[in-house]
């Protein structure tokens, strides 16, 4: 029961900590506006630990790298102490378990990426409806735009209504069927 609780703290808090890294990176990476109380929420949230990281590991590309590996940290420690929870025997496993491991931390990132722009754009969607100039908005427009713009040049309006949308939603359920599930899979086999 305990071990349960446990289990469900770390992955409450580990798991909302890794998903304010990566809507960092994906903030900064699509130019959201970072005066937005949304925005400031995330970065307050996230500074302690990439700040202390920016000193050593750099951008690239105009990508923020340090978060990137602050959220794969996070889901590495989730991993491991989940393992931990349940009594893996880690320092006897070898050190297949280790690669497994952080393969299963990348695919959680990918996960939770694919959910992020998932959730924006159903988020968006409602919202333009209800209130269409609510504080985040902006944020969602440029969280939204990279993949909602193209998409929206292909497909034409059905009566009036945006259904790029939806077509965002099966094509993101389709990759995380196809693709991002069987992977994790895989590397769980390999335990």
């Amino acid at each position: 029961m305990i071990i349960n609780a446990l289990h469900f703290l770390l992955g409450t808090i580990l798991g909302m900590f890794t998903l304010a890294a990566l809507l960092r990176f994906y903030l900064q990476l699509t130019g959201a506006p970072f005066k937005n109380p949304a925005s400031q929420f995330v970065v307050a949230i996230t500074n302690f630990a990439v700040k202390p990281l920016r000193r050593f590991i750099p951008g690239w590309g105009g990508l923020d790298i340090s978060t990137l590996i602050v959220a794969f940290i996070s889901q590495l420690i989730l991993k491991l102490a989940s393992l931990w929870l349940d009594d893996f025997p880690l320092l006897v496993a070898g050190g297949g378990v280790w690669i497994v491991l952080a393969g299963l931390a990348i695919i959680e990132l990918i996960k939770l990426s694919i959910y992020i722009f998932l959730y924006a754009v159903i988020l968006q969607a409602i919202l333009s409806w209800v209130n269409p100039y609510t504080v985040i908005t902006p944020v969602l427009d440029a969280l939204t735009r990279p993949i909602l713009a193209p998409l929206r040049n292909r497909v034409p309006l059905v009566g009036g209504f945006d259904m790029t949308p939806i077509l965002v939603f099966i094509i993101a359920q389709l990759l995380l069927m196809l693709f991002v599930a069987p992977l994790e899979l895989q590397l769980i086999k390999l335990y």
